[in-house]
């Protein structure tokens, strides 16, 4: 128990709480690591690796073009980095996407490939990203060349004065990019060591059993006038033959058998 009475008033001792913790601070360790064992060895063997190929595409519209980068002045950067949403749009249509599987011949329904692409703005400039995620790293960038192949065209016929040029296809990923092995190893860590101590102070906090004076003294400041020594306790080993030996001597002559 770790709380403490008061003036008719009782509190949570932090202080019995910490000395609890650490009193079993090892076995809070071991748990934690075998936690984060488990969760390390789930990832490994039972979590398939995923693997990104980027396709870099450039936003091209009618008032500037790449090759005069150096005159784009802030508000026409911001412009083509506000049509990069469009541009997404368009691109995760169902009919682009349905396009992509029927050139690439994977075997994914739209809502499956939809699930897999994904594009961002390249640091608010006029370039954009579009990153296809797969567990094949092949497949991966193959998917994202297809879409490098039809997107510049299919944006230029719906978005007027307006096209994408494609900066840079895709190649084939070697790096996962999921799982983190160390993220599930660090979350098991801390799973089994928020666990293990709940499950201590929630062991302690229901013991209402009275151990030693002590216990009395810590949560009830009451003053200890007399205690009843329990003459059958084990005799302490710490004395060796000896001291067992006097022990039982002593306790013959006492007339305790």
């Amino acid at each position: 128990m770790m709380t403490k009475q008061t003036n008719d008033e009782e509190y949570i001792d932090l202080g019995q709480v910490v000395a609890l913790l650490w009193k079993h601070v090892v076995l809070i360790l071991v748990v934690g690591i075998l936690f984060a064992a488990l969760l390390f060895s789930y990832a490994r063997f039972f979590v398939t690796p995923k693997y990104e190929a980027n396709a870099l595409f450039y936003v091209n519209n009618s008032t500037f073009s790449l090759s005069s980068a150096v005159r784009i002045s802030t508000g026409e950067l911001s412009a083509a980095s506000d049509l990069v949403d469009t541009y997404v749009a368009i691109l995760q249509s169902r009919a682009n996407m349905e396009l992509v599987i029927e050139k690439s011949g994977v075997h994914y329904n739209y809502e499956q490939l939809r699930k897999m692409v994904s594009a961002r703005a390249v640091n608010s400039t006029g370039l954009f990203e579009v990153t296809v995620t797969s567990a094949n790293p092949e497949e991966a960038r193959a998917l994202a060349n297809t879409i490098a192949s039809i997107l510049p065209e299919k944006i230029s016929d719906i978005v007027t004065n307006s096209s994408v040029e494609l900066v840079d296809y895709a190649v084939t990923p070697h790096t996962r990019v999921s799982p983190s092995y160390i993220k599930y190893a660090a979350i098991g860590l801390l799973a089994g060591i928020v666990l293990s101590s709940g499950i201590i102070l929630l062991i302690s906090f229901f013991d209402d059993v009275i151990h030693n004076e002590d216990y009395l003294l810590q949560n009830y400041d009451l003053p200890v006038l007399a205690t009843i020594p329990d003459l059958l306790a084990k005799t302490p080993k710490k004395y060796g033959y000896y001291g067992s030996a006097a022990y039982s001597q002593g306790m013959k002559r006492g007339g305790v058998e």
